[in-house]
């Protein structure tokens, strides 16, 4: 899907997603390089305890290091989550957010090293905050990445 879209139809594409639409989470472009997910808490995404699903938490977090890699490294590379961590801080309530940035220089040093050793591990990491800029969430994700095939 995301090495054939581009900029706002991707974006429009991950709104209408049905994992995404059904948790009411919403994505928006930053740039080339990255994006933005948020989700505001209903019923159906939230648990018995009033806070939101740590599920739905995770989920908003879970495509977009590797779609900013796919997009910006170009057609001969492939890259994918290879595992993820969340460690839960607080209860989220409300509105939340997470930012998904990858600098031009990371993905040079990605492309470096998938060229000189055939694949490259990165870790990112983002943050998942509440309406009040309190932390809800960490997220860590490790992205394969080598020559597409």
């Amino acid at each position: 899907m995301s090495a054939q879209l581009k900029g706002p139809q991707l974006t429009r594409v991950l709104n209408l997603y049905p994992p995404y639409l059904g948790a009411g989470v919403r994505v928006r472009e930053l740039g080339p390089r990255g994006y933005e997910a948020s989700m505001a808490q209903r019923p159906w995404n939230s648990n018995y305890f009033g806070a939101h699903f740590g599920g739905s938490l995770y989920s908003m977090c879970d495509p977009f290091f590797a779609l900013i890699l796919m997009k910006n490294l170009g057609p001969g590379y492939a890259a994918w989550d290879k595992s993820a961590t969340i460690r839960f801080r607080k209860p989220g309530q409300g509105r939340v957010t997470a930012r998904f940035e990858v600098p031009e220089d990371r993905i040079s040093e990605i492309r470096r090293q998938v060229d000189a050793h055939g694949k490259s591990e990165p870790v990112f990491t983002t943050q998942v905050l509440d309406e009040r800029g309190e932390l809800v969430a960490e997220v860590e994700k490790h992205v394969h990445v080598r020559k597409a095939r």
